[in-house]
């Protein structure tokens, strides 16, 4: 059994994750300790609003994607393994295109988020919050595009090693304004949005500074952009992004202002926390499924990926046994309630990272992912519709029974459709 599970941990994919999860979990404990810092110096009110433009800000890095992970994924670790010539090609046309579009998109909305948040958010936050809120995510883009990039060449330790000293800084920064009192929503998101994303680039162009220049240098090439894949990835990405905010945000608008939105603000950090464990996995091992030939190759992955997911699957039971008085250690006896909330959005997820299995078959396998657009299709309306009429009945309360079903309905969708392609695959080749 020993000798089994050294062999285990010896494999390439192993060490790979192993390096991907601890960098993942130093962000992890960067970001628990922003929260166990923010609490004790912010109202919960006040806490909810920058949890609600935070989050704001965070569902549209990923809405603005445009599906480019999916395309980097598939196609730049190929790309570099034969060194294909069109490497800065690729890379320099999938940020052109997405920083094109992201301009489009944040433009718009500069104009109407003092109108959003008045008919809907319901934050009463000055503009310049609001501005700094929309301007942030364009940085956050261009973090997570450089992430992947990263990611998908393997080098998984510059990426965590940049992203986490850029978590040092913002760490400095924050523990600097405290004795101005100039601990408030708007420099919070300055620092996290705009500074963060600056750092990390400043250390990653002094590292790649050759690269940078070679990208720079090279052209936009239409035909890289490869719009059918891509798009249909980017919009069932989307519903399930918005989905993961739709509570909250539901939230904000049935209880505008009520510190329970704070609460829940927390609760829903604490557990995108542990889903950044499940990302640190999936990141790893899609290069593998992209490269599944047979039905053989397709049972081993999905044996090798089960033993990975069922990690942060039983994260989320220990986060549900958790005792209370670990959490107001934590968030102070003033987020209380946080615990309650907590341990029911754990309950909530924890079919979520095995489901991840067939999703990663879908994607890089079989290339698919029209069965990933309709599961998350189900999962988005099912969290609308669901929250819509269960938070004015029970409150924060409603939101995880919701997040269960949706989760359920949406893991029948992917599983059933990862049989009608497992079918199509030949038992062997020759």
């Amino acid at each position: 059994m020993i000798k089994r599970l050294l062999n285990f941990i010896k494999k390439p994919t192993s060490k790979n994750i192993v390096i991907n999860t601890i960098g993942n979990y130093l962000n992890v404990v960067f970001i628990a300790f922003f929260a166990f810092l923010l609490v004790r110096i912010m109202q919960p009110s006040e806490y909810g609003i920058l949890s609600v433009l935070l989050g704001i800000s965070y569902v549209l890095a990923n809405v603005l994607d445009f599906g480019t992970t999916a395309s980097i994924y598939s196609y730049l670790p190929v790309m570099i393994e034969k060194k294909h010539k069109n490497i800065y090609i690729f890379l320099k046309t999938i940020f052109s295109y997405q920083t094109g579009f992201s301009a489009i998109v944040i433009t718009l909305l500069l104009i109407f988020f003092p109108y959003l948040d008045k008919i809907f958010f319901k934050t009463d936050a000055p503009s310049w919050e609001l501005y700094i809120t929309t301007f942030s995510v364009l940085f956050f883009v261009w973090q997570n595009y450089a992430i992947n990039a990263l990611n998908a060449a393997k080098q998984f330790f510059k990426a965590n090693l940049y992203l986490n000293l850029s978590n040092i800084i913002k760490t400095v920064i924050i523990i600097c304004l405290i004795p101005f009192k100039a601990v408030n929503v708007g420099t919070i998101i300055f620092t996290f949005g705009i500074l963060g994303p600056l750092v990390f680039f400043l250390l990653l162009f002094f590292e790649k500074k050759h690269i940078f220049l070679k990208i720079i240098k090279a052209p936009v090439v239409k035909s890289e952009f490869r719009l059918g894949y891509t798009l249909t990835f980017f919009i069932a990405s989307q519903f399930f992004n918005l989905a993961m905010r739709m509570d909250l945000f539901l939230l904000s608008y049935f209880l505008s202002r009520s510190p329970e939105i704070g609460y829940y603000g927390l609760s829903q950090k604490i557990i995108l926390t542990v889903m950044a464990s499940i990302g640190s996995i999936t990141q790893v091992l899609s290069p593998n499924f992209s490269n599944i030939k047979t039905r053989e190759e397709v049972k081993h992955q999905f044996k090798i990926g089960f033993y990975y997911l069922i990690i942060p699957t039983g994260l989320f039971f220990l986060l549900f046994l958790t005792p209370d008085w670990i959490f107001i250690f934590f968030f102070t006896k003033k987020f209380a309630p946080t615990a309650a909330i907590t341990k029911s959005l754990s309950l909530a997820f924890l079919i979520y990272p095995i489901l991840n299995l067939p999703l990663l078959y879908l994607l890089y396998t079989v290339k698919k992912p029209i069965h990933i657009l309709t599961s998350n299709l189900i999962v988005f309306l099912t969290v609308v519709i669901g929250c819509y009429f269960s938070i004015p009945k029970n409150g924060v309360f409603g939101p995880p029974y919701i997040l269960a079903l949706s989760f359920l309905l949406g893991g029948i969708v992917l599983i059933i459709g990862s049989i009608l392609e497992y079918r199509k695959i030949p038992v062997t080749t020759f």
